[in-house]
């Protein structure tokens, strides 16, 4: 009994039938002592992309490949089959006369989604197609599912991403969208390290939740029997480290948000955070630009580029403008001119605005509201939105010139924010404070307020420089760059419901 290697048959061929097919062909192979999963190692001397790249150096040339069968088409005594490596696909041309009768018959029962391995010369056909005529084929690892048919098996998105192996091998495109967000993360490493930062690793386990405004996961650990926090943000540890002395630090790894989700929101997701001595927020705006910018040169080859329809210039210098005047640009609403707490809370009333019940009542909680109400959704070129009330940014260091605002921006592109950062705060005494109506906001219902850290305070009572630090959502920056619509087309393996518990 035979498969059809057409991948149109899985339609036609009940999956468990097909699947058993494939077993009775591994119990053949190995009832006569051919077990592919029996080899430990096969020696490969080119890829696919190097062949077809530089054909002019390889023609007829003795080459060994690998890859995965993804097309094969058997004429009698001489068949074609296609294999798909890790960067390239390529034909190869195989005969009974150049492999004898006994392989080419054994050949032929191999399936679409076998790995084989492949020796002979390169060659181009009649129809200038670069191929491989074979002298040696290697059957290397049975494939025991049928690949789903190409235009009809990889459109169920939670499918593609629940099964992220299978969406590699049918779509080309996806695996290079995580080939581009390697080269991302690797300039941006490049960047900082050319700038002297050092890069550390901070916990992720944690006995406080702090360092953002968000919901932690919680745990257990048995030994201490305590509960423990999984990071929110690497701030605070990455602040000390400046209080012990470093000049600049950055981490780059997973945050983890016990918070909803959508096409930008992932339970784990990857930032970075940086912090540098004697600095300020001002040469944060400068490195953000930086980092963007050059990213793009890296992976697009331009800074003006096109994201889900919106063409988008990442050229430095961008757009800065404080929070109160873009909220006045937006609406026509000066915040200069309201002066209490009752006042903005009529204001937002008149408009129409509804608190939430975790929303406190001020002139500075108001603000924010305007601006995301008003002013977000229109910032669609690169925009540094500075100056952000004291309510909502209780890690930043006060504006001198009005100390109800802070030295604080975020930069947002295509409406949405993609960067946050501060002139560090470094007066442990507000700080305590600040800490202080986290935890009354917490003892309040909302359980996304920060914790009091008295360790924290304890470190800048030593004494921390003015410092200026930046967070990147490194996920967005890679949605921004590789075009992708969700969060979810940049992670290899995102956060799914089970289906069980469907």
């Amino acid at each position: 009994m035979s498969e059809n290697n057409n991948t149109n048959g899985v339609e036609e061929i009940d999956i468990n039938h097909l699947m058993q097919i494939r077993r009775d062909k591994l119990k053949e192979l190995q009832d006569a002592g051919k077990d592919p999963f029996e080899i430990t190692k096969f020696n490969r001397t080119n890829s696919a992309g190097e062949i077809k790249a530089n054909y002019e150096n390889f023609e007829e040339k003795y080459v060994t490949v690998a890859g995965r069968i993804i097309a094969k088409r058997i004429m009698g005594k001489a068949s074609f089959c296609t294999i798909q490596d890790s960067d390239e696909k390529i034909q190869s041309y195989v005969s009974i006369n150049d492999l004898g009768e006994e392989k080419y018959k054994e050949f032929k029962t191999w399936d679409i989604g076998d790995i084989i391995g492949i020796t002979g010369f390169v060659f181009k056909t009649k129809t200038e197609e670069i191929s491989i005529h074979a002298n040696e084929v290697t059957l290397l690892s049975k494939s025991l599912r049928p690949l789903p048919e190409k235009f009809h098996g990889l459109k169920d998105t939670d499918l593609r991403y629940r099964q992220r192996y299978v969406d590699l091998i049918m779509n080309p495109e996806v695996k290079n969208t995580f080939v581009m967000r390697s080269k991302i993360i690797k300039e941006i490493r490049n960047i900082l390290d050319e700038k002297g930062y050092l890069e550390v690793d901070t916990p992720i386990l944690n006995t406080i939740s702090g360092g953002a405004t968000a919901k932690p996961f919680i745990t257990h650990h048995n030994t201490l029997d305590i509960s423990m926090y999984l990071r929110i943000a690497t701030e605070l540890n990455l602040k000390r480290l400046i209080v012990g002395g470093y000049d600049k630090v950055y981490e780059m790894g997973r945050i983890f948000r016990n918070e909803g989700m959508d096409i930008r929101h992932n339970p784990e997701f990857t930032t970075i955070e940086l912090y540098a001595a004697y600095e300020d927020y001002n040469d944060m705006m400068n490195i953000t630009e930086e980092i963007f910018s050059k990213c793009a040169m890296k992976v697009c080859g331009t800074t003006k580029i096109n994201y889900q329809g919106q063409d988008i210039d990442l050229t430095p210098s961008w757009k800065r403008i404080t929070m109160i005047d873009s909220i006045k640009e937006a609406c026509g609403v000066d915040f200069n001119e309201i002066q209490t707490d009752e006042e903005a809370v009529k204001l937002a009333e008149e408009r129409g605005m509804e608190f939430a019940d975790n929303t406190k009542r001020t002139r500075g909680d108001v603000i924010a509201m305007f601006f995301d109400e008003y002013v977000e959704k229109t910032l669609i070129q690169p925009t540094f939105i500075y100056d952000y009330p004291v309510e909502i940014s209780p890690l930043a260091k006060r504006k001198p010139s009005d100390p109800r605002l802070t030295e604080r921006f975020e930069v947002f592109i295509g409406g949405r924010e993609y960067g946050n950062a501060f002139s560090e705060l470094n007066d442990p005494i507000d700080q305590y404070e600040r800490f202080k109506k986290q935890v009354e906001a917490r003892e309040a219902g909302d359980d996304e307020a920060g914790m009091m850290d008295d360790d924290f305070i304890n470190a800048l009572e030593y004494g921390m420089p003015p410092t200026g630090g930046l967070g990147i959502g490194i996920d967005r920056l890679i949605m921004l760059l590789t075009d992708a619509a969700s969060i979810r087309d940049v992670l290899l393996f995102p956060t799914m419901k089970p289906i069980n518990n469907a």
